[in-house]
């Protein structure tokens, strides 16, 4: 059964990610003009993050709908397709997916790309625009991209 959800994460993330087209994906009040007091700043991503009684119930939705054993649920996480620290939406379905936690394909390693993103965008290497069109294309390809570029905050 494992096995079988693993296959479907990939396809779930894609199909979440195909709403960010429409720009719903995105929090309207996270520009790149709007960066330094925004994303930029520390505990930004914490202080906009949805309650974890909001997220259970998306996860389980998201579950029900992609008919997922509810057990394998501790093994996923609920992901930003467009990352918080990136300006994605705290609250929009649209910018919500189960994404595994482990594995080539899992939340763990997205997870760093995005702090990475996140620093290249807050010290002017990469605009907004460009990491948030690069972690919806084809975030794996972006980690190999940005996983060696240093970034310093200043």
């Amino acid at each position: 059964m494992r096995t079988d959800a693993l296959l479907w994460a990939p396809l779930l993330f894609l199909a979440a990610s195909a709403a960010y087209a429409d720009h719903g994906a995105l929090n309207p009040v996270v520009r790149q003009e709007t960066i330094d007091q925004t994303i930029c700043v520390p505990g930004y991503a914490k202080g906009v993050r949805p309650a974890t009684r909001y997220t259970n119930g998306v996860k389980q939705m998201l579950f029900q709908r992609a008919h997922m054993n509810p057990a394998l649920a501790q093994t996923y996480e609920l992901d930003h397709i467009i990352p918080l620290a990136l300006g994605g939406h705290p609250r929009k379905v649209e910018n919500l997916a189960l994404q595994p936690w482990e594995g080539e394909n899992g939340a763990k390693r997205k997870d760093r790309l995005e702090v990475k993103l996140q620093c290249l965008v807050c010290t002017n290497q990469v605009t907004l625009r460009e990491a948030q069109q690069e972690i919806l294309e084809d975030w794996q390809a972006a980690y190999h991209k940005y996983a060696p570029l240093k970034c310093r905050r200043r």
